[in-house]
This record gives structure tokens, C-alpha cells and sequence, in this order.
């Protein structure tokens, strides 16, 4: 007979005070181990003796002995529990277990007819007793938003979900090592600032009582790095939480994860060739059997995507060189090569028969960029480096030499989105006061003044880029949503019925 959730938990409940009437510490203590669950599998030799914890998550019952699975992050094991082995009454202390209960347990190892790793226990203790019952395997956890609302219980139950942060984890671990490597020093810049810049963006706004300061959460730590690059740190990067008081969007998330970096010397070219490679190297180093067998046949390098049922949906070419070209031959490529020499009205015109809505407020350069965003950029998968954008585009980039209307940036894209933008950045102070006035209009106060003082005291030509972890970790992952690749992504208070 099935039971409610209401009968569940009180029967726990049951089970708990029972521990603590036979004098059981049902939330115990330290537990020395042999190594995680996976390391102990690779150190498996038949007659050895080990201790490991974990979580139950399987119990399979055969009367007078009992098999169960143990889990943690590493992996599974089973374990063989019998009361000629175990005692009489650490199997009363058993009986009282759950599913999703935590134990540590030590014992002897020995391979089942089936083959199967098996500790043979003759010690259990009660680590944490778990209150709730997990949601089963293959009926729990079906709502998606429940999914990122206790994304503890979808890592317990969802291997799949695990293994994309476990991911995650190796790409800003693999990304660090590759810059440091380069000679690239890691620094931290403040995320509380009284000007909002680095970026065009809706800050998040705060208050700091005993300085009677209005504050914002950084949008982007670019001005602070650049004051580095000033002061003679000629390779600085962070890697760090931007905040954007914006919309939400299976590509964004308020609170999200930049990597940005700074090259004295070097110009856009040169931090395209470092992304590329970085890129690919990160890719190496998480690249599954799959991706690893192409590789070895010799058949080009590439991120597969596949749908909940495990089919191809996309395959993207991460092999280098990427492609490199700029802004208006692509702009031509996808809505005519006469396009920069109608009017603006006829331009406007065209947009909408090409379907891209276009709003009246929109300046002309703001038309074109809607259109490269539908046409260009959402239709391109392979990776793409957009160069010589318009100047309005990206107001801290420097100028280019042969045609002062453009900068001298790229945007990578990668799968339909910007994943990387980077600049020969722009260390002209008094261009760069001009910039910020334009972009700023009235507000004038929004101007960051110590950053433009740090300017006039001279920063060296440099190269800098930007690089969103989120939507890199989607890239490699094939994750289709940004909240799959957030640990804990921001959601609307649950409503209380």
C-alpha cells in the first residue's frame, strides 16, 4: 500500500527517535575513509579492508542479508550487510535506515558471481539521517524549475545535471591554469562601486550606511583592470560575478560568471589567437570518450549536442583556425551588398521584410546591429570572429587607423551567441572622456572620473577580452539553458498555496 508524504515523514521521524532511545547519534560525527567511493574502486583488491561513506540510494532485501548501494560524488558501491558479519544489534541499527540516509561503514572487499565490487561490512555507523524522503529516480523531480529550486535533490538524483557542473568546475580550473601559464596574474577587483561602467548595462543599485554612499554592483570590472594596466601590470585577469539589473532569458541570468582579461602591448589579433587556443584547450580537456575517439581517427575536433532522448541536435567545429571576418562584409552577406548605401528609411524597410522588428526609437547603427543580431549571429554555430565593429557598438575600443567609423574589436561567436568580445582597447584619454560623454548623454555624473584621471597618467596599448563562463560552459556542455549551468539560478519566490 502506498503511503502519503505526511505518513513518510512522521514514519521517519519514528525511526529517528528510535535511534535516539537505542543511545545513536543520528546526525554522528567524523568518519575517517579510504578515499572517496571512486577511489576506492580503482584501489579494489579482493580481501582488502576499507572504510567508506556515502549516501544509500539503492537496498535490495534478501532476507537475513541485505545489499546496498552507497553514493557520493565520485560514484556508486554496494555494499553486503549480514548479522553474522555485522552483529545483531548494528542490524537493529540498519532496520532503521532510509533511503538518502548518509553512513560510513568499514569491511572487507570481495567481487559477487556477477562481478560486482562489494564491501562485506563488520562496522556501521549513523553519520546523518535524512528526514525527507529523495525523489524517486525516474518519477522525481519532472518539474524543470523544481530542478533549479533544490538543485540539491537534482544533483542527488540526476547524473546527467552532475556531470555538466563537474564540467564546469574543470573549465575555470583548466582556464586558469592556461593563462597562468602564459604569464597572466589572477587579481580581484570590487564588486561594490560608486560608477557603474565597463559595460552599457542596468546596475543593481545599494546603499552603505556608515559612509552614506549610494553603490552599485559591478557590471563589469573592466575600468578597475585597465587602472592595473596603468599601475604596470602588463597580463592581469578575474574571473568574476557580474550583476545586470536586466531580463532573464534561457541566455541570461542576473548574476552570472566573467572571465575578462588584459594584454599590455598586444592588440585584438593577438587576444584572438589566445581565446582560440584557450578555447580549444579547455575543450580538450573536458572532451568525453566520444569527442576523444573522433579526435585520435584524425577527424576534426567538435562539441556534440544531443536532445533529452541522447540524439545529435548539433555538431560544432571547434578545429582551428576559426573564421575571422568583419562586421559589414557579414552585414552585406545576409541582407544585400547595397545595404550600407540605401537610406536609412529603405533600410529600415528591408529589415522588416527580412522579419527583424524594428523600433521606431532605434538609431540607424542600432537597425543594423537588430539585423546582424537575427541574421548573422543567431544562424552562426561554428565559431565566428566578428571584426571592425561600428564605434558606437563598443565606446572603450581603440579606433582603427584606415577608418575611424569602425574599432578594432572581434565578437566571437559560437552556437548562436556572443560567447567572447575583445578589443585593442583604447588608452587615449581625451577620446575616451569624448566616448563616455556620448555614451552617457545628460548623465553626466555616471562618468567615472578616477578611472579617466588613471588614463591621463598613461596606460600602455593593450589588448583585453570577455569571456562568459555561463554560456562557454552551455557551449561545451551542450546545455540548452543558462540555469542548467548555474548552480543556483535566480527564480521568483515560490508561491505559497
Amino acid at each position: 500500500m502506498e503511503q502519503n508524504e505526511s505518513e513518510l515523514l512522521a514514519l521517519r521521524r519514528e525511526k529517528l527517535a528510535a535511534l535516539e532511545k537505542l543511545g545513536i547519534a543520528p546526525f554522528g560525527a567524523a568518519f575517517e575513509t579510504s578515499g572517496d567511493i571512486a577511489q576506492v574502486r580503482e584501489k579494489f583488491a579482493e580481501g582488502a579492508n576499507f572504510r567508506i561513506a556515502g549516501r544509500i540510494t539503492a537496498h535490495r532485501d534478501m532476507g537475513k542479508s541485505h545489499f546496498v548501494d552507497l553514493k557520493d560524488r565520485s560514484g556508486r558501491i554496494q555494499i553486503y550487510l549480514h548479522a553474522k558479519e555485522l552483529g545483531a544489534d548494528a542490524m537493529e541499527i540498519f532496520k532503521l535506515l532510509d533511503l538518502g540516509d548518509f553512513i560510513g561503514v568499514e569491511g572487507t572487499s570481495f567481487t559477487t558471481k556477477t562481478g560486482e565490487p562489494t564491501l562485506k561490512v563488520h562496522r556501521l555507523e549513523v553519520l546523518a539521517k535524512s528526514l525527507r524522503p529523495l525523489p524517486e529516480k525516474w518519477h522525481g523531480l519532472q518539474d524543470i524549475e523544481a530542478r533549479y529550486r533544490q538543485r540539491y535533490l537534482d544533483l542527488i538524483t540526476n547524473d546527467e545535471s552532475r556531470a555538466i557542473f563537474a564540467k564546469r568546475f574543470v573549465i575555470v580550473r583548466e582556464i586558469r591554469r592556461f593563462l597562468e601559464s602564459r604569464g597572466f596574474v589572477e587579481v580581484e577587483t570590487p564588486m561594490l562601486q560608486s560608477v557603474a561602467g565597463g559595460a552599457a548595462a542596468e546596475p543593481f543599485a545599494t546603499h552603505h550606511k556608515a559612509l552614506g554612499l549610494d553603490l552599485y554592483l559591478r557590471i563589469a570590472p573592466e575600468l578597475y583592470l585597465k587602472r592595473l594596466l596603468v599601475g604596470g601590470f602588463n597580463k592581469v585577469f578575474e574571473l568574476n560575478r557580474n550583476f545586470r539589473n536586466e531580463g532573464i532569458s534561457r541566455k541570461h541570468n542576473p548574476e552570472f560568471t566573467m572571465l575578462e582579461a588584459y594584454w599590455a602591448y598586444a592588440d585584438f589579433d593577438k587576444i584572438a589567437d589566445l581565446v582560440e587556443e584557450m578555447i580549444c584547450h579547455v575543450a580538450e580537456a573536458i572532451a568525453d570518450g566520444e569527442e576523444q575517439r573522433a579526435k585520435s581517427k584524425g577527424e576534426k575536433f567538435r562539441v556534440i549536442h544531443r536532445d533529452a532522448e541522447g540524439n545529435v541536435t548539433r555538431t560544432i567545429n571547434l578545429t582551428p583556425p576559426w573564421r575571422r571576418a568583419r562586421y559589414h562584409d557579414l552585414v552585406r552577406e545576409a541582407v544585400g551588398a547595397d545595404w550600407f548605401e540605401i537610406s536609412n528609411e529603405q533600410r529600415r524597410e528591408r529589415a522588416k521584410e527580412l522579419g527583424v522588428e524594428i523600433l521606431p526609437q532605434l538609431a540607424d547603427f542600432e537597425v543594423t546591429q537588430h539585423v546582424f543580431e537575427k541574421l548573422v549571429e543567431e544562424k552562426t554555430f561554428d565559431p565566428l570572429f566578428v571584426t571592425h565593429c561600428p564605434k558606437e557598438l563598443v565606446p572603450l575600443a581603440k579606433q582603427n587607423r584606415d577608418r575611424p567609423e569602425l574599432v578594432d574589436v572581434y565578437e566571437l561567436i559560437i552556437n548562436g551567441v556572443e560567447i567572447s568580445p575583445g578589443y585593442t582597447e583604447l588608452n587615449d584619454p581625451i577620446t575616451q572622456r569624448q566616448r563616455l560623454l556620448e555614451q552617457a548623454g545628460e548623465e553626466t555624473q555616471k562618468l567615472d572620473e578616477d578611472f579617466l584621471l588613471a588614463l591621463e597618467h598613461g596606460m600602455p596599448p593593450a589588448g583585453g577580452f570577455g569571456l562568459g563562463i555561463d554560456r562557454l560552459t552551455m557551449l561545451l556542455t551542450g546545455a540548452e539553458s543558462i540555469r542548467d549551468v548555474i548552480l543556483f539560478p535566480l527564480l521568483r519566490p515560490k508561491r505559497l498555496s
